[in-house]
């Protein structure tokens, strides 16, 4: 069974192939695996692709971190897409990207 960042990087690469996504890859941030995905710009994020990573463990940033955005995934325009940011929850908090002694 391929571990979680590789099921992740795939799921970015077939979701990148959708007419409405410039660009999809796997980050981390401090703990946390995340699908980043870059919406063309005027363009809604696409229901089948919220529903498809829902399904695979992953939900909005904003919700996720609880943060005061009207959108559950937006973290702005990067150039001329919306970049949207999605959380997986099947390993979060289990990333460390530094050690703190």
């Amino acid at each position: 069974m391929p571990d979680r960042a590789t099921e992740l990087r795939r799921l970015a690469d077939e979701v990148a192939d959708h007419d409405a996504i410039d660009d999809a890859f796997v980050a981390k941030s401090f703990t946390d695996l995340l699908v980043v995905i870059d919406c063309e710009a005027g363009e809604g994020f696409p229901a089948e692709i919220e529903t498809r990573l829902r399904d695979h463990g992953l939900d909005g940033a904003n919700d996720v971190y609880a943060t005061t955005e009207g959108d559950q995934s937006s973290a702005g325009a990067v150039g001329e897409a919306t970049r949207h940011q999605f959380v997986d929850t099947e390993t979060r908090g289990d990333h460390q990207s530094y050690v703190v002694d």
